[in-house]
């Protein structure tokens, strides 16, 4: 019988293992971890310097009200944005509502959304598709641009790219009822931020349907987990629907080149839509239900809604498929990975792509970056009449002009303790639960007698009161002069007298 052998001494093996572990674990945070970081630098370069849009006034207006007051809104317009303006309320409670204050959620999600494509990209196609995919993210002109936009769609982006990578842990334990419950809360938080993004289902019904060829079981968990989801956001659906007249009857009907041109709108860049699109080709040959998803999850939604935006209502806005972006970067990661084999030749064709998106990059911090073709600068507007303010004075705007955003806009950029009475002001829209305000249907019996107003219109006009309805600038005509006037970045801010 033999002896027990007493313990060996310790080798240099075992630090060696703990080394290996230790840069496992590095490899696993980096994964995530440098996509995250560069699409924050992205998201917060020059994030509070351009003018807020027509669209953020509106964010900035709702989610200053009181919960009653946004509750009450969102039930009469803007429904299926109501859970971005509960949880900005929340935040500008606690951080302000300074530009950046307003954007940070955005960009912040926006960063979270880079980890989800590096770790989607993993799991379906390898680490280092993963890391190029995500890194290909942060170099998104589009991503940047909407990591600065107070409106949910950073939100949108990353609720979508989190329910696909929670797809995918469902699908690698589909016994798991844990899983399928954290996939059906993942999609219930697209539903919450955009009913539009839920299109996103049909590259998820796919994936199933390659899986559960090996497995059945695979069919249970899923349809389980749509139709809990189905069921939670229905009152949301009935909502929106009620609400689809108001909400999207300005978009046009699009036609056959649409399909073509939401590409570089998405991308924000002709350059980069470019090398996405030939670095997503590069990926062809890779897995084939991985490929099939990303390529369904990417094409198809924009196509579905160009198909059924044909027939009455449109919703075919680029903005609204933003959700996108973060498959096609799995994608293109993918691709990356597949055609350079060698890390010195994936730096230089993020590199390379970093500058030709550069100067995409660097407009979207100028002033007016959130306006198509130039807009009002409000701030410059709101600056002089700072300049010239007296105590008593009161203001007047044009709201058939910016679809009523003037007196937001002016009113943001002054600062909050200089008080201006809204002469032709009805009812604001806070107190009629909306987001346009009413204004006096007899305007001579608005004025109070105020010694001065200051009038504020679109364009350079000669004569201010051209910018005003008739009858306001009758009746402002019969009872005051104009003493002056500037006009700023596309606007005229001119000071009325009382006559004597």
């Amino acid at each position: 019988m033999a002896l027990l052998s007493p313990p060996a001494p310790p080798t240099g093996d075992a630090p060696a293992s703990e080394g290996r572990h230790d840069r496992s674990a590095a490899a696993r945070v980096g994964l995530w971890l440098w996509p995250t970081l560069a699409t924050l630098v992205g998201a917060l370069y020059r994030i509070g310097d351009p003018l807020l849009g027509r669209d953020e006034l509106t964010s900035w207006d709702v989610s200053g009200r009181s919960v009653g007051q946004v509750l009450a809104t969102v039930r009469r317009v803007d429904g299926v944005v109501g859970t971005y303006y509960l949880l900005l309320h929340a935040w500008t409670r606690l951080f302000g509502d300074s530009p950046l204050a307003l954007r940070l959620p955005s960009a912040l999600a926006m960063a979270a959304a880079a980890a989800c494509v590096a770790l989607i990209g993993q799991r379906l196609f390898g680490r280092r598709a993963g890391l190029a995919g995500g890194l290909l993210f942060a170099l998104i002109p589009g991503a940047s641009r909407f990591a600065h936009e107070a409106r949910p769609y950073a939100l949108v982006m990353l609720a979508v790219a989190l329910a696909s990578l929670l797809l995918l842990r469902a699908l690698d334990r589909p016994g798991s009822p844990v899983r399928w419950a954290a996939y059906t809360l993942g999609v219930v938080a697209v539903g919450l931020f955009h009913l539009i993004a839920l299109t996103c289902l049909m590259g998820h019904l796919v994936l199933v349907a390659l899986r559960a060829r090996y497995e059945r079981r695979l069919w249970w968990g899923f349809c389980l987990a749509v139709l809990a989801a189905a069921a939670a956001l229905s009152p949301l659906v009935v909502l929106g629907s009620a609400q689809t007249a108001r909400q999207s009857s300005w978009i046009a009907v699009p036609e056959g080149w649409g399909l073509v041109d939401i590409w570089p709108q998405l991308f924000y860049s002709g350059l980069c839509t470019g090398a996405m699109m030939l670095l997503v080709a590069l990926a062809c040959g890779e897995r084939r239900d991985a490929v099939a998803f990303c390529a369904v999850s990417a094409v198809l939604p924009p196509v579905a809604i160009w198909a059924v935006s044909q027939d009455g209502m449109s919703y075919f806005y680029f903005r609204y498929m933003l959700f996108t972006l973060p498959v096609f970067a799995v994608l293109a990661g993918a691709g990356l990975a597949a055609s350079a084999r060698s890390r010195p030749v994936v730096a230089s064709v993020l590199a390379v792509l970093a500058l030709l998106t550069l100067p995409d990059q660097r407009s979207l911090g100028e002033p007016l970056a959130h306006y198509w073709i130039g807009g009002p600068d409000y701030a410059a507007a709101a600056r002089t009449i700072q300049k010239y303010y007296l105590p008593g004075d009161a203001i007047v705007y044009d709201r058939a002009e910016e679809a009523g955003m003037f007196p937001l806009g002016i009113r943001y950029y002054l600062p909050r303790d200089l008080e201006l009475r809204d002469v032709f002001l009805a009812e604001p829209a806070a107190r009629r639960n909306d987001l346009l305000s009413t204004d006096c249907p007899q305007p001579d019996r608005c004025l109070k007698g105020e010694k001065r107003i200051w009038l504020v219109v679109m364009g350079n006009e000669t004569d201010p009161f051209n910018g005003l309805p008739p009858n306001q600038a009758a009746a402002l005509r019969a009872h005051y002069t104009a003493s002056g006037a500037e006009r700023p970045g596309g606007l005229t801010v001119a000071l009325l007298v009382r006559a004597k």
